[in-house]
């Protein structure tokens, strides 16, 4: 018998969202509420004749659409098919068997799943009312950790820390410890926040900042994600990263929607308008939903029944939520923020199973 190595054999398969059925509406995966901006969807369909040809494996027209739009340096940008790739490349490069990645309590789950490829050890420090502690990641340190993932927003919880608390975490870490800031959900938050304090902490040389295109931009199926690198850390990941990997459309489509940044804020807007109400309206109900600074939602259920009951009516209507029984949030559902209409929809169901 063919028998893979044994500690692929005893790990688990990266758990996506239950899709559901084709009539089903999706409020699993936040994905966009509204369509990729017109010109990125030109110049997608503008690439298609280029299809003989392999795509640029430097990004060049990416990498200088996202260092005009955010005045960081090109050289220092790393593109990847969606921001897993940069981050399993990560782990990779910089953890093995005895190492420790640190994330936190309701972390991007896949950093465990990379983790685990590598045979190094993933553990979580605690958060606090849903939020990411600096203190509690301090703590959680040890001489083993190599990396420390940190979400900002975090996501399933969507809570935001102040930029104050990634750069005093920085500023506390070992020396050799890599800080991650995975910042997916960003642009719902930069109007909260200044963005360039955290890329000015890549100059460091200890920290690397992500950022995808799959939320705001609203091109996740065309999974292209970005990171700022320190040079050193640049070189290193370079090495291990898929040659080609962003598809010729894909780097079109992305380098179009980075510069029509009136059309990703106009998204970003509509988004919180409705997330916003949404949110209030099902507080109105007795339900606790944590402040969001991202297209999502979470719901919070007097219990774990209330949470399967209210589940189980959204699926009966065609409404498909994200369970958070895998994040020990099993009284939660979260729910991408989509169209009005499908949260009408959405809020009518959780009336019926709280009255």
């Amino acid at each position: 018998m063919i028998r893979a190595v044994d500690h692929v054999r005893s790990m688990a398969a990266y758990a996506l969202a239950d899709l559901g059925g084709s009539e089903t509406v999706s409020l699993a995966q936040n994905e966009s509420a509204f369509p990729a901006s017109p010109a990125a969807i030109a110049a997608g369909q503008a690439a298609l004749t280029q299809m003989p040809l392999y795509p640029d494996p430097d990004w060049p027209e990416l990498r200088a659409a996202i260092a005009e739009t955010h005045g960081v340096k090109a050289e220092n940008i790393l593109c990847g098919a969606g921001s897993m790739e940069l981050i399993g490349c990560l782990i990779r490069a910089f953890s093995g068997p005895g190492d420790r990645v640190l994330g936190t309590d309701y972390g991007y789950a896949y950093v465990a799943s990379a983790t685990a490829q590598v045979q190094a050890d993933y553990v979580k420090a605690r958060e606090v009312d849903l939020s990411v502690s600096v203190d509690d990641i301090l703590t959680a340190v040890t001489p083993q950790t190599r990396i420390v993932f940190v979400c900002n927003p975090g996501n399933p919880t969507g809570t935001l820390i102040p930029n104050t608390e990634v750069i005093r975490l920085q500023d506390a870490l070992p020396e050799g410890v890599l800080l991650v800031v995975d910042q997916a959900y960003a642009e719902f938050a930069d109007q909260d926040q200044n963005p360039t304090e955290i890329f000015e902490l890549v100059d460091r040389g200890d920290t690397v900042v992500m950022r995808t295109f799959s939320k705001a931009f609203g091109l996740a199926g065309a999974r292209v994600g970005w990171g700022l690198f320190p040079p050193v850390i640049e070189r290193e990941v370079r090495k291990i990263l898929n040659p080609n990997n962003v598809s010729i459309p894909s780097q079109a489509m992305a380098t179009a929607a980075m510069q029509d940044q009136a059309h990703m804020c106009d998204t970003v807007t509509k988004t919180a308008v409705i997330r916003d109400q949404f949110a209030e309206e099902c507080r109105a109900l007795g339900l606790t939903v944590a402040p969001s600074h991202t297209n999502f939602v979470l719901i919070r259920f007097a219990n774990v029944e209330a949470a399967q009951k209210a589940d189980t009516a959204l699926r009966a209507q065609g409404l498909l939520m994200r369970g958070m029984g895998g994040y020990g949030l099993a009284d939660c559902l979260r729910a991408t923020i989509c169209a009005q209409d499908i949260m009408d929809r959405c809020l009518a169901v959780l009336k019926e199973v709280t009255s």
